[in-house]
């Protein structure tokens, strides 16, 4: 996993813009990937970001990056809350809530769509997504939008924006550390 790969599928969450991204990658043993995270952790942790697998397996890791305490604020949202209790996580437990996405995602058949609120996406379209089975959205941009279409739309502008400006400094030899808010 590549500096450049977490640049630019990262870079909104790295600028505090975003509670969490997402991607996959390729690696080589366990150990590898191992070594990799605890290296991307220990450069990025005081900054209040934190990287972990959610699931391995065939060679491919699903890697996700985010800021605890920005999933701790998302978390207090009502609707949030409501969603994830509903599928047995407690959401004052932030740790524990990340432990049970990881278990739901091993043990599951399906992608739990929950999932979204770990990547700060408003509530309102995670629910409009489960209720409407992925159907009948206003727009596609990072995630399918069920609310707040303008809004929306503008934050999908900024998360690109931020992205191609992080993806030239990064190209220009500004480190990821140096790029990655403190929060």
């Amino acid at each position: 996993m590549s500096e450049e790969m977490v640049i630019r599928h990262c870079s909104p969450t790295l600028a505090g813009m975003k509670t969490g991204s997402l991607f996959s990658c390729s690696y080589g043993d366990g150990k590898q990937l191992t070594q990799e995270l605890c290296r991307f952790n220990r450069m990025l942790a005081p900054k209040g970001v934190r990287m972990l697998p959610l699931r391995t397996g065939g060679g491919r890791a699903l890697i996700y990056l985010y800021r605890p305490n920005a999933l701790r604020r998302d978390f207090a949202d009502l609707q949030a809350r409501r969603l994830l209790e509903e599928n047995d996580y407690l959401p004052e437990r932030v740790n524990q809530c990340v432990i049970r996405l990881i278990q739901r995602l091993k043990s599951e058949g399906t992608f739990p769509h929950e999932i979204g609120l770990f990547l700060g996406y408003p509530p309102e379209d995670v629910l409009g997504f489960i209720h409407n089975k992925g159907r009948n959205h206003k727009c596609i941009g990072c995630w399918k939008v069920y609310g707040d279409e303008a809004t929306a739309r503008a934050v999908f502008r900024k998360y690109r924006e931020c992205t191609r400006i992080y993806c030239r400094q990064w190209r220009q030899g500004k480190s990821i550390e140096r790029l990655t808010v403190a929060g």
